[in-house]
This record gives structure tokens, sequence and C-alpha cells, in this order.
């Protein structure tokens, strides 16, 4: 079964691995079963942080059969998703906030193969959705602002919960197999209240996994997740 069908999925964030060491640990994710790569593309200017370029992403396409989740959090997104796609990712979401034609980046997306959808920021509201929903693969809820992780009072919005739910609730309304994807602080806590439907797929890092142990932060992830499934 594709890993698209599966339910509560995990996609490890690569910017939380070990920047130094990235072929080790994305081996490690490997040995413990992962079969998504969560990639953030980060231009410094959208989003006020820049960890990992595209010659990198390119390098590890070749070392891995990972599926690569890419999000895309640029100000102007034609270079980033035209490289990505010469790449060979398997998913581009991109920002609706700094796209102005949101149905056609879709479509181009999509015409490459490649599954494609929207990110939304904590405040952006779900209507910018309204006549693209059909067309997306995926959303991307942000549930803290983006760049912003490494602000120690940075949390989780309040209405993280409605946000999702109200998608949840618009998706299931229109018949759709759209996959909610939640980014940000994504703890086992969130999973576990998630998990069971209300979203699909969890941007995991620093909050769920150990850097220098991966295989056990996995294994109990996995644990939890089998517990969600049952």
């Amino acid at each position: 079964m594709s890993i698209w069908n599966e339910r509560c999925i995990l996609s490890p964030s690569l910017i939380c691995l070990d920047m130094c060491n990235l072929e080790s640990q994305v081996r490690l994710l490997e040995q413990s079963g992962i079969q998504m790569l969560h990639v953030d593309i980060l231009d410094g200017h959208f989003s006020p942080s820049m960890p990992l370029g595209l010659d990198t992403v390119r390098q590890l396409r070749a070392k891995t059969s990972l599926a690569f989740d890419c999000h895309v959090m640029v100000t102007e997104q034609d270079y980033f998703v035209d490289e990505l796609l010469d790449i060979g990712v398997e998913q581009i979401v991109f920002h609706g906030e700094t796209q102005p034609h949101v149905d056609g980046m879709l479509n181009r997306i999509r015409a490459k193969g490649v599954r494609a959808g929207v990110a939304l920021k904590p405040a952006t509201p779900l209507s910018e959705l309204e006549y693209v929903l059909e067309k997306c693969d995926t959303v991307l809820l942000m549930l803290i602002n983006p760049g912003y992780a490494f602000v120690k009072g940075e949390k989780q919005v309040s209405y993280a919960d409605r946000k999702i739910r109200e998608l949840r609730e618009m998706i299931d309304r229109r018949g759709l197999d759209t996959k909610i994807e939640l980014d940000g602080r994504v703890s086992p806590k969130n999973i576990e209240d998630w998990g069971g439907g209300a979203a699909d797929i969890f941007v995991t890092g620093s909050t769920c996994l150990s850097r220098d142990d991966l295989p056990g932060s996995f294994a109990k992830l996995e644990a939890l997740r089998s517990r969600i499934l049952k």
C-alpha cells in the first residue's frame, strides 16, 4: 500500500536532524521503518531562517528512496518549485499567502505527476481554500508561525484544534481524499489527539525526536501510532 494511503503518517523533519551527518541520520530513519521525509525549503525572507539548500536535497535524493514531502516556505516560489520537480520529489506543498496564482501552481505541479497542496500560516483563514480544495492532495496547517521555531516563547496557536476540525469537516463534506498535514512543534500528545481521524500526516521534529536516539524516538512514536490505529 502506498504511504499516502495510510493513516496517521509520520513525516520526520529533515532540518531537525544532525545537518552535518544527514546521510547517516537518514539511514537510521530507513532502518526504523520510516517511509517519508519532510523537506522544508526556506528562503530567509518569507521565513527568517535558511537551514537547507537545494543542492543538499538533490544529493540526498540520490541516496534514499524515502518519499520527499516538501514544504516550500518562500516569497518567490517558481524557481524552488521547478528545482524540486527536477530533483524528483513526491509532494510539494506551497504557501497560499505568497502565491498569486494558487490554482495555476497546483495545476503546474500535478501536471508533472507530483502531489500538490497548499500550506497556510496559523492565522490564514480556511476560506483561502474555497475554490481550490478539490485540487489539493494535501493541505498543510502550520500550528506555529513559520520560521519562528527558534523563538523560545513561540507556542502552538490556541485555535489549532478548531482550525483542524473545521478543515476536516470541509474535506469530508465535499467527499474528498485531501490529506491534512500538521507542522509546528507537533508533540506525541498532538498525534494522540488528532491521529485518530482529524489529521493524516504529522511532521515530527525536536518535540518528538532526539537526534541522539532516532531509533528509540521512532519506536515510541510507532507504538503510539499502533495504539491509535487499533
